[in-house]
């Protein structure tokens, strides 16, 4: 990726529906240029997906992680995947265990952890709420920093003074799922899914931005960036060093997200380095010395089967 491929990677994160002209004008190149880029990328796999925020729509998040055998968890990786309650299903070195963080109504039983217990072939699965989003949200923000002040602010949605949102219908899921595939599906695209006017699309589809209920995230390989090497870790902390360690971690380049969870290991995070050697480098001077980190667990990534979003 050369310099304009990062800019216009920076450009979405800012917003991901932001016309070519709006870019273009900000990073004085011409529309048909921004537009060739962009459908190079998408070649290469980037994504803008529209992700709901769990708490403000009334859902908990949960991580999950399964342990089975190895020549079933590429089988289960894929049915999880298929999932629309699913996200960042991955299988973990080794390909014995797999994690997924999966999404369910306040209130309701989920029937998905005892229907895993019950496959054959896996060998136990844990599961732990996931209390608060500690870092990452909107994406991972060490990934490109490309954009001067100027130009970040010249591609920045106006702001809408959206009203209220009020409670989620069938059309809102209906608009939702759309952009969980493609957050810059066409208005014209999503007034036929949603059988609303394309005014109150673009209404909408700006209250829900406003109350930060959605928000439009930028999937694309790491690898692209020159980071080849992904990793889970689970931190062990003392409750009463949760809210440093909290607040130093959000501010780590290596952490693409972060959350804090029941169960013994009370955050864990999705780290993002250049190699094996850095993954050894920041457990050791980072992570290590960490007041109140008791413990430390890591997996690296071996394959990541799904991210964010919907499978297309």
């Amino acid at each position: 990726m050369d310099s304009l491929d990062r800019q216009l990677v920076h450009a979405l994160g800012v917003d991901g529906r932001a016309s070519f002209s709006r870019i273009a004008a900000a990073l004085d190149r011409s529309d048909r240029t921004i537009a060739h880029r962009y459908h190079q990328l998408r070649a290469a796999g980037l994504r803008v997906i529209g992700v709901v925020n769990a708490r403000k729509a009334g859902h908990v998040d949960w991580l999950v992680r399964i342990r089975c055998a190895p020549d079933a968890a590429a089988t289960v990786a894929a049915a999880l995947s298929r999932r629309d309650d699913t996200s960042w299903v991955a299988i973990l070195s080794g390909g014995t265990e797999i994690t997924c963080i999966t999404r369910i109504r306040t209130g309701e039983d989920y029937l998905l952890l005892e229907r895993l217990a019950r496959t054959p072939r896996i060998n136990g699965v844990t599961a732990h709420c996931m209390l608060r989003e500690l870092a990452g949200v909107g994406g991972w923000p060490g990934r490109v920093s490309e954009l001067t002040s100027d130009q970040i602010e010249a591609i920045r949605p106006p702001h809408t003074g959206a009203g209220p949102v009020g409670d989620l219908t069938t059309q809102d899921w209906a608009l939702l799922g759309a952009l969980a595939i493609d957050g810059r599906t066409t208005y014209p695209r999503l007034a036929a899914v949603t059988g609303w006017s394309e005014s109150t699309v673009r209404r909408r589809l700006a209250e829900l931005l406003a109350a930060e209920i959605l928000y439009l995230d930028v999937d694309i390989d790491p690898a692209l960036f020159g980071y080849g090497c992904q990793a889970i870790i689970w931190l062990t902390v003392r409750p009463a060093a949760l809210t440093t360690v909290a607040q130093t971690l959000a501010g780590h380049r290596e952490i693409a997200f972060a959350a804090a969870t029941t169960g013994a290991s009370n955050i864990f995070a999705f780290l993002v380095v250049r190699d094996l050697d850095g993954l050894y480098d920041y457990l050791a001077d980072r992570i290590g010395g960490l007041p109140g980190v008791l413990q430390v667990d890591t997996a690296p990534l071996g394959r990541q089967v799904k991210s964010a979003g919907r499978i297309v």
